[in-house]
Parts: C-alpha cells; structure tokens; sequence
C-alpha cells in the first residue's frame, strides 16, 4: 500500500538532478487519511530547499495519474511547464489537458474609494427601493380597509379567523414556556442583587415593570417574528413560486385584499393577546423564583404588583403589540411579493424577512421608550 502512495525522490543523473515523481496519483490515492498532507508537504520542501528549481522532473515512473494529480503538479510548477520534463505521451496529453482549462485565480485587488462609493450608491438603491415597495403596501392596506368598513359582507372573514388561530393560538404553548423561562432567569440574577442590600421587596417593581412594560411585549414579538413572520412569507413566495399569483392577478382578485390585509388584521388582533398571554407566563415564573428563593409568598407579589407598576404601562404594552404585529405582517407580506419564482430566492426571502422584522421591533419598540418615558414611570 505504501509503495502507491504519491512520492517525491531525488535521483543523480547525467544532465543534472532529477526529481522522480512515483506512486499513484489519482483522487482515490491522495484523498486518503494523511496522504494529501504527506504530499503538500514534500512539495513545499522541495520548493524550500530549491531543489524543483535546478532539477529536472522524471515522470516515467508513475504507476498512475489522473486530472487531481496532474492539476497538483501543474500548480507545483507555478503554472507552466518545467526546464527538464521525462515523461510518456498520455501523462503530456493530460498535463496538456490540465494545462488548457485551468484558469488561475484572479489576484485579489481592494476596491478603491471610487467602487466603495459606488456600492454604498448601490445599497442606498435598495434599501430605497424597499421603502417605496413597503409604503405602497402601507397605502394598499388603507385603502383595503377603506373598503372593507363600506362592504363588509364581502370581507375575508374566513381567512381572518384562520390567520388568528394559526398565528395566535398555536404560538400559545412556545411563547407561555419561553416567557415563564424568562421570568425564571430574570428573578434569580435580580434576588442575586438585591440581597446585598436588603431590598428584596422591590423585586415585585423590578419584575413587574420590566416584564409588563418591555420584556412581555419584545419577547413576544421577536417570537412571532421568527415564527409566523417568516410562515407568512413563505406561504406568499410559494404562491409565487406556483403561479398563483399571477392566475390571482388573471382572475382579478386583489391580492391586499385577499393576501395581505387578512394577516396584517388577525396579526394586529393576536399580538397583544399574546403579549398578554407571554406577560403573565413570565410574571408566574418570576414569581415562583421569588418565593424560592427570596421567601416573597405569591399572595404578598400579587397584592403589591398594582401598587408597583401603573396600569399606564399594560396599556403602553398593548398598544405597541399592536404596532408590532402590523410590522411584523408588513414585512412577511412584503418579501414575501418580492420572492422571485425560484427555490433560492425564497430561502433569501425568508431569512431576510425574519432580520428585518426582529430589526423594526427593537427599533420601534427603543422609539416607543423615548416617546412614552414619562408614561407610567
């Protein structure tokens, strides 16, 4: 087995120094365990001491070559062909082969100022591009809502109800397990604190309006972001994909009315229910830890959680749900008409819808804490 493994031997001869090229070398040989590092190695040793550079290469002894080995001598030779070269007729045809349709790599080469410039032009075409393409959605949406208030027998009523329950009440178990998991987490670093100062009352203020103001409505939202924001593209780029869309734009059925409205209506419905829902899941897990940790009873957390935290700051959470659940449909909807018909642009689709929505959440949830800072503080 060893004598076909590829080697590199250095022979006297005549006309100078030569290199004997032996053993296999096919893919089978080199791709073996330890084989490939055997040969890179010798090849930069040889290349170290200077040896290839004065010596001639004797290829007649191989047992046996095929295109990887060939292309990893060529590459040995920088590309071109050596001063001494022995070898037979079909190793020259298929180092010739080799030779013919490898290209070499292009040399990296840094963008100048003037290509950066042109690419942050570029970005800035996209991104304005986008904005224009979600502002006609926005407007689309009032107008569909305009007509649904004048007809509403006509409504996609069905649809709605679907979109909430799909939305809505499957998310129920995830989102109660990750909110009470929060709490959990939240209230054992806060005891962790407050015992150093004696103040473990107040993790009733610190739970309670963390959880209720911020946490509920943010967890929540990233949630439905990751897992109905991205349903929701999909379901549309798969439209595209099969046609539908375009036998819907046959037919003459609007496709906000049909498509994107339902989604944004039982989005804007859903969310704050389940912030709601991922809230007291937290403040339950919270409250559990407290008790274990800080001897804070449950009667003695419920009893003081009104006079800790105004009911200003459940109602602030409800209304940014709200927002947040319009955003989060946009956006789905959004790339989700965006989606080219073919399988890799909806995997693009997808993945960017779920950044961007994760992104306008925490951007309009920061905007939401510097409007409303002195609401319910």
């Amino acid at each position: 087995m060893e004598a076909s493994n590829p080697r590199i031997s250095r022979e006297a001869a005549p006309e100078g120094p030569s290199l004997r090229v032996l053993g296999r070398w096919t893919a089978a040989q080199l791709t073996l365990p330890g084989v490939w590092d055997g040969v890179e190695a010798s090849l930069k040793a040889k290349a170290a001491d200077g040896a290839d550079g004065a010596a001639g290469w004797d290829l007649r002894g191989l047992q046996r070559l095929d295109h990887l080995g060939a292309q990893v001598l060529w590459n040995h030779w920088g590309r071109q062909w050596p001063a001494r070269l022995d070898l037979l007729p079909e190793q020259r045809a298929m180092l010739e082969r080799v030779a013919r349709f490898s290209v070499a790599p292009p040399p990296y080469r840094p963008r100048t100022l003037w290509q950066r410039f042109l690419h942050l032009g570029e970005l800035v075409f996209k991104v304005t591009d986008h904005a224009r393409d979600l502002l006609r959605l926005v407007g689309q949406l009032m107008l569909d809502l305009g007509r649904l208030v004048r007809a509403p027998r006509d409504g996609p009523w069905r649809d709605l109800t679907g979109h909430i329950f799909h939305i809505g009440a499957t998310a129920l178990p995830i989102t109660a397990m990750v909110g009470f998991l929060i709490g959990v987490v939240l209230a054992y670093l806060t005891s962790q604190q407050l015992r150093q100062f004696g103040a473990e009352i107040y993790i009733v203020n610190i739970l309670g309006l963390s959880l209720i103001r911020e946490l509920g409505p943010v967890l929540a939202a990233v949630l439905i972001a990751g897992r109905s924001g991205s349903a929701i593209t999909a379901q549309i780029g798969v439209m595209r994909v099969t046609e539908e869309l375009d036998a819907m734009r046959v037919m003459g059925i609007a496709q906000g009315f049909r498509l994107v409205m339902p989604r944004a209506m039982a989005l804007a419905v859903a969310m704050p229910l389940l912030t709601l829902w991922t809230t007291l899941a937290a403040l339950t897990g919270g409250m559990l830890a407290a008790d274990l940790v800080l001897g804070i009873t449950p009667s003695y957390f419920i009893n003081n959680l009104p006079r800790a935290v105004m009911v200003s700051n459940l109602w602030l959470a409800m209304g940014k749900s709200v927002v947040f659940g319009l955003l989060i449909a946009l956006v789905g909807c959004h790339y989700g008409l965006r989606v080219k018909p073919n399988t890799e642009s909806l995997g693009q689709g997808t993945t960017a819808s779920v950044v961007t929505s994760i992104t306008v959440v925490i951007l309009i949830d920061a905007l939401f804490a510097v409007v409303f800072k002195n609401i319910g503080i």
